[in-house]
């Protein structure tokens, strides 16, 4: 069912007022403007015909932003369909990796390169771990994947690390982690690593800018206790696929979340972790909502779903080969994980039968309809396009 607002229409109505009020970027401005204008006449679209029943309709071209909520579920489902056959039929395990709060205010002005730093010991801590013999003493690999939203729109920068419960041997066989893939490695330990880690590279980075990295900073960082924490693990590639495949192309907030806009103000419903997960409502000015909004953004090019190790893109072949000789693993239960239905833009929603066929493209703002009469093939579709304008 479509949502009854979207982030779509929180820009067009309140949008202007925010861009007056405070001062934005050209690259956040562009960001902002494509949901606005995200399946609208603006950039143009096309007229389609069903050939079983003769059904007409005239989609209008999405924005295909990555920020835009709208676009980010066709992308969600082509991404699952892709990485099914590219990573192993095992067990996996979900560690979440946490920068302090205390950091937030380097992540606004130096967005890219704090979470470069995120990224790096997120990705050589499960590495380090996986290397040792103790553990499984083999290649391992992981998918890290770039959160910097809380459930209020806050900024909480984090990163969902999956990682399989083995690696691959020197002799290229399969190795199970300890107790046959029902343990990992130590949340407390990988803390301690995981810190150690980012400390030494925010450290680095603080001195080639020029600014004091002082002992009382030090110890700010080092109260995160919680720097790393394991959630429930994934069997098999359907659910670890499947998971982040519903997060990952979300940004900010999702429209099903956003329950009124009026007055001047959005009210959106959040889950309250701190009380058992409840779900409850918050209600901003939208001029903060589109400010918590742009907090979101992430810098031009920067890649949020990465894939290391024997995941990474270098060794799809090798996975290909060892997934062959891998008996398949039984889906966790109580996992929270839903396959959703596959949804198929080609069928008919009129009949669910016929497919629908292009027949005619429009460029932006739709053109004058006497430039494209000839190209109709019935009166129906004359007097849908007509209607459509």
């Amino acid at each position: 069912m479509k949502p009854r607002y979207e982030v779509a229409d929180i820009i067009r109505r309140y949008g202007d007022a925010f861009r007056t009020q405070r001062p934005v970027l050209d690259y956040h401005r562009r960001v902002l403007n494509a949901p606005e204008n995200c399946r609208t006449s603006s950039p143009g679209g096309h007229a389609e015909q069903c050939d079983a029943c003769g059904e007409v309709r005239i989609p209008y071209n999405s924005c295909r932003n990555r920020h835009c909520p709208e676009c980010q579920g066709a992308e969600r489902d082509r991404r699952i369909a892709s990485r099914q056959e590219d990573v192993p039929d095992c067990k996996y395990f979900h560690n979440v990796f946490t920068l302090p709060e205390c950091l937030n205010r380097y992540c606004l002005k130096y967005p890219e390169a704090l979470y470069g730093i995120l990224f790096r010991p997120s990705k050589e801590t499960p590495e380090s771990f996986g290397s040792d013999a103790k553990y499984p003493g083999a290649e391992p690999g992981c998918t890290g994947i770039l959160h910097t939203r809380g459930q209020k729109t806050n900024l909480h920068p984090h990163i969902h690390c999956i990682v399989p419960a083995g690696g691959i041997d020197r002799t290229g066989a399969w190795r199970h982690s300890r107790s046959d893939g029902k343990y990992l490695f130590p949340v407390k330990a990988m803390s301690r690593v995981f810190r150690g880690k980012s400390v030494a590279l925010l450290k680095e980075f603080l001195h080639a800018k020029g600014m004091v990295f002082s002992d009382a900073f030090r110890r700010d960082l080092y109260k995160n206790e919680r720097a790393v924490y394991s959630r429930r693990p994934f069997g098999g590639a359907g659910q670890v696929i499947e998971y982040p495949g519903r997060y990952t192309h979300r940004i900010a907030i999702s429209n099903r979340r956003i329950q009124n806009m009026d007055n001047g103000e959005v009210t959106f419903s959040y889950r309250d972790y701190a009380d058992s997960g409840n779900v409850r409502t918050m209600t901003l000015a939208a001029t903060e909502f589109l400010r918590r909004f742009r907090l979101h953004i992430l810098p031009k090019g920067f890649r949020r779903i990465r894939h290391y190790g024997i995941l990474s893109s270098r060794n799809k072949k090798r996975l290909k080969e060892l997934q062959t000789k891998m008996p398949p693993t039984e889906p966790e239960k109580d996992a929270g994980v839903y396959i959703q239905p596959g949804f198929n833009p080609k069928i008919s929603p009129c009949c669910s039968t016929g497919g629908m066929h292009v027949i005619m493209r429009f460029g932006a703002h739709t053109p004058p309809f006497q430039n494209t009469v000839n190209t109709f093939s019935n009166a129906k579709l004359e007097q849908d396009f007509l209607s459509a304008r």
